[in-house]
């Protein structure tokens, strides 16, 4: 969820990602110091879609289609060997970011009312943040000391519900993906 700050945190906010328990190890350091979201509560991740739908929006239908729409996408893996930059923010570059984007373009369509980071970016960039808003000379140290803890891969099984309570971000509920069957086999 970057760029972000924590006066967009609000109570009720709701999103959805993946998490990259793997990457924990190499950038929970950086991501406290740097990262408004780590600061409140929210895990090494890969945002899908935020903001979501309100908290007050999200009921058992919201859950069920939720279950649907991603349990028609299989697990698949992700690989994280370099870094890459948005203005003001150094992140970890997950790949392939085809299924991430997948994801993001399934939940959007299903609802329309919440388009990625509120409609503010036109282009769906997959990206783990590291830090965010400080100096380039800081991110080029940042991103110096990432390479020792690169590269490493992470299993994507599901996407979950995160809502932020007011002081910090909780997961709600965790929503499986699809598993793809073996290349070759039928059903």
């Amino acid at each position: 969820m970057a760029d972000d700050d924590t006066s967009g945190f609000r109570a009720g906010r709701t999103a959805l990602v993946v998490r990259v328990p793997e990457a924990e190890p190499v950038v929970r350091g950086w991501r406290e110091r740097f990262d408004p979201s780590a600061r409140a509560g929210v895990p090494a991740h890969v945002t899908v879609l935020y903001p979501f739908l309100d908290e007050s929006r999200v009921d058992a239908s919201v859950h069920s289609a939720l279950t649907d729409v991603l349990a028609g996408h299989p697990c698949f893996d992700l690989r994280f060997e370099k870094c890459g930059r948005l203005p003001d923010v150094l992140y970890l570059v997950p790949e392939p970011d085809t299924p991430l984007k997948r994801l993001t373009e399934a939940v959007a369509a299903r609802w329309p009312e919440a388009p990625p980071y509120g409609g503010r970016f036109t282009e769906i960039v997959p990206h783990l943040t590291v830090a965010q808003g400080r100096e380039d000379a800081v991110l080029e140290e940042i991103e110096t000391d990432l390479a020792d803890g690169l590269p490493f891969t992470s299993r994507v099984s599901s996407v979950e519900l995160l809502v932020h309570d007011g002081t910090r971000w909780r997961e709600r509920a965790s929503f499986a993906l699809g598993t793809a069957r073996p290349s070759g086999e039928v059903s």
